[in-house]
């Protein structure tokens, strides 16, 4: 599947809504980040761990194909994937890149946290 999106694996209900999604400003940033690591044309793997100041913190990573079972979206010309667990604390959720000389970085936009760490990159749900 390199390079390609199977399209019967996208989640019937890929919407902002329930989905995830990347703003233009993240996707040309991860574009570019994913050039410069020479995994272009990758999707992003989208995921929560524990720990952070917050209890869950977010993990992205440039994956060439989805793990089984994932759900698939796609979003600003980007593949995103999400695995089966953290999909329960990331749907809804809108990435974006805030760069410049005051910029945070990603901005994680997530329905589903209750309570923010001030970094912004941990959350609670």
């Amino acid at each position: 599947m390199q390079g390609e999106l199977d399209t019967s694996l996208i989640d019937a209900e890929s919407t902002i809504a329930t989905g995830v999604s990347v703003t233009e400003d993240a996707a040309i940033y991860l574009n570019d980040l994913m050039t410069k690591d020479g995994k272009a044309g990758f999707g992003l793997k989208v995921g929560v761990k524990g720990g952070g100041c917050s209890g869950l913190q977010y993990e992205l990573t440039f994956e060439n194909d989805p793990d089984e079972g994932s759900k698939i979206y796609k979003s600003s010309g980007l593949r995103i994937f999400v695995d089966l667990k953290s999909y329960f604390y990331l749907r809804g959720l809108t990435l974006d890149y805030s760069g410049g000389l005051n910029g945070k970085g990603f901005v994680f936009m997530n329905p589903n946290a209750s309570k923010t760490c001030g970094c912004g990159s941990s959350f609670a749900a």
